[in-house]
């Protein structure tokens, strides 16, 4: 009958007792071991009892107390522990050492109290004691948990958010705060939380919160470590993110319909460029062939009408031109294949091709440069586009007096570089409209210079192939006097 009732016992007690070898290899598993550790006996035996419920970090301070158990016959401590779902327990632990009937060490004896809920007391009971009256004061939901990963304080916010009475987050795990999901990986890395470093709001993961109705909702959270003289809790303060989620949900909804918007907006134009090119090149070419007369005789008339004709027929030419080169900007569909070219040689053709042109407005067009060659990383097409475009607003802006074109050497993030400017004696710009000259389709607005046709375009464009050309445009004015635009680019 003693046996039996030493059985009854062993299997009836609450607590976990545990019999090993002297390498700490479980003979025996009590019901109250189970129930502590989430082990079947079949599970336990054979195992080490360090394999089945130490955490690695412990697992020296394991070997130490078996050292003294072995060295005076028993030990007592308290530690943290692991259960087999991954969840630390605080326990109450002794060991003591067996002899067998020769006297000799046979096995160690364990004996290990839950007191998970007698540790969140006290825990709760210090950090109520420092920060509890704080804690109520902060705009955020305040979780507090020692090192088991159960809560010991949470403030008004916390319970309000996650639907809790007043009190009732007490002693629960933190799992309980977040979807399914997420439980197991939050439980394996809990041990690490402890010594980590702050973690500070809005870390970049997503994260997301579980309210007692089961509803889910996404959160920021940050960690802080606190240590106190019962060990080290970690503070968590959760923000409700859910109206930011819906206005970014909201913004990238409408950023997926702007981009198809400007796709949309980038085929029509790539299309309608060079289905409209086509009759505007015959338009252009038959004005011309009936302007040399080869038809037959004009009147002073129909030259003049003739000659407008041609006149807008190459200014929308140009603008269509200008768009489809924008369009395969934007889309990033431009890529330049840079060589060495002679600046001197290309200013030479631009400004042979305005002579007439500044002529014709009783203009002086002039050059200034250096004697030596300046040899630039560029590409040919893109840089003559800014030259023109730069001397064609040169021209078009000023009635009187001239346009220089210079050509110097200088500097750009401190690397030498060919500085091509281009000045004039127009009308100039005013300060307040400065700020949109190189916007597309802007145009000055002053009355003075609405006379002037455009569509723009010239400048943002020339500023776009500027940069593809890892160059700049800078440019100086003042109202009434004249401007200065220039173009910088890398020598080769």
């Amino acid at each position: 009958m003693a046996m039996d009732f030493g059985t009854l016992i062993l299997n009836e007690t609450p607590d976990a007792v545990v019999l090993t070898t002297l390498d700490g290899e479980v003979v025996c598993w009590t019901n109250g071991a189970r129930a502590v550790f989430g082990y079947s006996a079949q599970e336990a035996l054979g195992r080490t009892l360090a394999d089945l419920i130490v955490p690695p970090d412990q697992a020296e301070a394991e070997r130490e107390v078996q050292r003294r158990a072995l060295d005076s016959g028993m030990a007592s401590y308290e530690s943290m522990r692991r259960a087999r779902d991954g969840s630390l327990v605080y326990v109450d632990s002794s060991c003591k050492l067996v002899r067998g009937a020769d006297g000799e060490p046979d096995y160690l004896l364990w004996s290990k109290k839950d007191v998970t809920a007698l540790k969140v007391l006290r825990d709760a009971k210090l950090v109520e004691a420092r920060y509890d009256g704080i804690l109520e004061s902060m705009p955020d939901a305040i979780v507090m948990a020692n090192a088991s990963g159960r809560i010991v304080l949470a403030n008004g916010q916390a319970e309000t958010l996650f639907g809790y009475a007043h009190g009732a987050l007490r002693g629960v795990a933190l799992e309980a705060l977040m979807p399914a999901r997420f439980r197991s990986a939050h439980v394996a890395h809990r041990v690490g939380y402890a010594g980590q470093l702050a973690r500070p709001m809005g870390s970049g993961r997503d994260l997301y919160g579980l309210r007692s109705d089961g509803v889910e909702f996404p959160v920021e959270i940050s960690l802080s470590p606190i240590v106190t003289e019962e060990g080290t809790l970690v503070m968590s303060a959760i923000r409700d993110i859910s109206e930011r989620k819906r206005i970014e949900l909201a913004l990238q909804e409408k950023n997926i319909e702007l981009a198809k918007a400007v796709a949309a907006k980038d085929r029509f134009l790539k299309g309608m460029s060079h289905e409209l090119r086509t009759p505007l090149n015959a338009i252009i070419g038959f004005t011309g062939t009936m302007l040399m007369k080869l038809p037959g005789p004009l009147n002073d008339e129909q030259g003049k009408q003739l000659r407008m004709v041609q006149s807008s027929a190459r200014q929308l030419l140009s603008l269509i031109n200008d768009l489809l080169e924008l369009t395969r900007i934007e889309s990033g569909k431009v890529e330049l294949a840079l060589e060495p070219l002679r600046c001197r040689a290309l200013i030479d053709e631009v400004l042979q091709a305005f002579r007439p042109q500044a002529r014709s407005k009783g203009l002086e067009l002039e050059f200034a440069g250096p004697l030596d060659e300046l040899v630039v990383a560029s590409e040919r097409h893109a840089l003559q586009q800014i030259l023109v475009n730069l001397l064609h607003n040169a021209i078009k802006f000023t009635n009187s007096g001239k346009v220089l074109v210079q050509l110097a050497k200088g500097e750009m993030d401190q690397r030498p570089c060919a500085a091509i400017s281009v000045s004039d004696t127009g009308i100039g710009i005013g300060a307040e409209q400065r700020d949109g000259l190189f916007q597309a389709f802007s145009q000055l607005d002053a009355g003075a210079v609405r006379q002037f046709e455009g569509t723009g375009l010239g400048l943002h464009l020339s500023r776009k192939l500027a940069s593809l050309l890892h160059g700049e445009i800078l440019f100086d004015s003042e109202y009434g006097v004249g401007s200065v635009f220039t173009l910088t680019l890398p020598l080769e």
